[in-house]
């Protein structure tokens, strides 16, 4: 998915969603219908000088909101065990978690030693938080992380409503 530039009304906008100052948007990696921040693209380290391995970043309320109802509901242990019991299915999270590493170092995420070689989420080997995997699968697209996919398919929410 195309990344756009992070406008001043864009930080306004995502520092209203996180209820707090937004730091270290690198650029908007999705919106949503209406236009607004969705995800938010954050630089692999913080001004300063924090590393920060959550290279997506989903902003949106109700987005985070419904995303929050599904960690909750026990949802992560069922995507776990199919990691365990499905190799093409631990395969495709493998790939998912390179694809994470490779746009992390894309802006620079190879500088940040403390973070190398992690990427968001519990990628490749555990199912940690749903939020990172859905930011990671609105800003990379169709395909990429399918846990991400697949816990947006389970979601309340979707991307089509502001």
């Amino acid at each position: 998915m195309p990344l756009t530039p992070a406008t001043e009304a864009d930080i306004a906008e995502v520092s209203k969603q996180l209820g707090r100052p937004a730091r270290d948007i690198v650029a908007i990696a999705a919106r949503c219908v209406c236009g607004k921040p969705l995800v938010v693209q954050t630089s692999p380290r913080l001004g300063d000088g924090t590393p920060f391995p959550t290279t997506y970043y989903l902003t949106h309320r109700g987005a985070t909101a419904a995303v929050s109802t599904l960690e909750a509901s026990g949802l992560m242990a069922q995507y776990q065990q199919r990691l365990v019991d499905d190799p093409e299915f631990a395969a495709a999270y493998q790939a998912a978690h390179e694809a994470y590493l490779a746009d992390r170092a894309a802006i620079g995420g190879e500088q940040v030693a403390e973070i190398a070689g992690i990427s968001a989420g519990g990628m490749p080997t555990r199912v940690k938080c749903l939020h990172a995997l859905v930011g990671h699968a609105l800003a990379a697209g169709p395909g990429v992380n399918l846990v991400g996919v697949l816990a947006l398919a389970d979601c309340s929410w979707s991307p089509k409503i502001c």
